[in-house]
């Protein structure tokens, strides 16, 4: 008789063993699924739409594609407007979003602004610290770190002098609401000083003022020079007109304003950029390292680019090896 209860309890045992085996089984799988199925919500903000940017935002997007990284994607563009760079960090703050990619420094200054506890990825910042994202580039702190695209400005005035040394006189053309154009020019006037260049300052409130100021500078400037300046890529048709229709020749801050007819760059590739800044989304999202923590990412040497658009170079009747 006590074996029997004895074999009628072992018997309750291992069937009790068993379920709660298969539960924890059960509940590991589940875990498992729940991870892989994690779908991220990001949320983007582009200042403008221009060759430029567009890279950068598809290099992001493609990086977290190869990496199998899931995620929804709310794409803002301001069309240039700091007024709408404003209303979308509003939105995107009130969005519970698990990533905010800010592509330049108007709109990454608006999502600063308003979203808190939001980390934040920006791209095509010339200078971050000094654009007030965050306390310095290499230990951000706050909710935000960034890739940037500090230009070789000394390299494009190399360039300058290469392909033009007859010239002697420099206009730099930028937006003065832009800050990453300021830090630019100030670079571009000291390398234009030693290189015993004359280099003065012409400066574009918005995209209304392009054609009055480069129009201005005919007759003045024996060439132009434009950093990653966000107005001025957005309207280089503009500039490229007046220009060759004047025999004026611009060096320009990146090749995508190259393809648009400007004449010369050596300069970063911002599908690269973009990319970098898949790798910060990455670590954050992934790896659970906090934005404040990564240093800001600065793209190698490797990663610029000698670009000539000879067509042009036929138009203003510059010889080129």
């Amino acid at each position: 008789m006590i074996k029997k209860i004895f074999a009628a309890l072992l018997s309750v045992l291992m069937v009790i063993s068993l379920v709660a085996c298969g539960n924890k089984q059960a509940g590991a799988a589940n875990q498992s699924a729940s991870t892989e199925e994690k779908v991220y919500k990001i949320g983007t903000l582009q200042l403008v739409q221009h060759a430029a940017l567009d890279a950068s935002y598809n290099g992001f997007v493609d990086y977290l594609n190869e990496k199998g990284i899931k995620f929804t994607m709310d794409f803002q563009n301001a069309s240039g407007e700091q007024s709408a760079c404003e209303t979308i960090a509003e939105k995107f703050a009130n969005d519970n979003l698990d990533l905010c990619y800010a592509i330049a420094t108007p709109a990454a200054q608006s999502i600063v602004a308003h979203l808190e506890t939001t980390p934040i990825v920006a791209s095509a910042v010339t200078d971050p610290a000094a654009s007030g994202l965050c306390q310095t580039n290499d230990n951000p702190r706050g909710m935000l770190t960034a890739v940037s695209d500090l230009t070789p400005v000394d390299a494009q005035f190399e360039l300058l002098v290469e392909l033009l040394p007859n010239a002697k006189n420099v206009g730099v053309l930028y937006c003065s609401a832009e800050q990453n154009s300021k830090i630019q020019a100030d670079m571009a006037l000291a390398a234009a000083k030693a290189r015993n260049l004359n280099a003065t300052e012409y400066t574009v409130v918005n995209s209304n003022d392009i054609q009055t100021v480069v129009e201005s500078m005919v007759g003045k400037v024996d060439v132009i020079y434009v950093p990653t300046d966000n107005v001025i890529s957005a309207g280089i048709d503009t500039v490229v007109t007046i220009c060759n229709e004047n025999k004026l020749p611009t060096i320009v801050g990146e090749e995508g304003m190259v393809d648009k007819g400007g004449f010369a760059t050596y300069g970063i590739d911002y599908y690269s950029l973009g990319r970098v800044a898949g790798e910060l989304a990455e670590t954050i999202l992934v790896n659970k390292i906090k934005p404040g923590d990564i240093p800001v990412r600065y793209l190698s040497a490797e990663s610029c680019k000698r670009k000539i658009n000879y067509e042009t170079a036929k138009i203003l009747g510059i010889e080129v090896n």
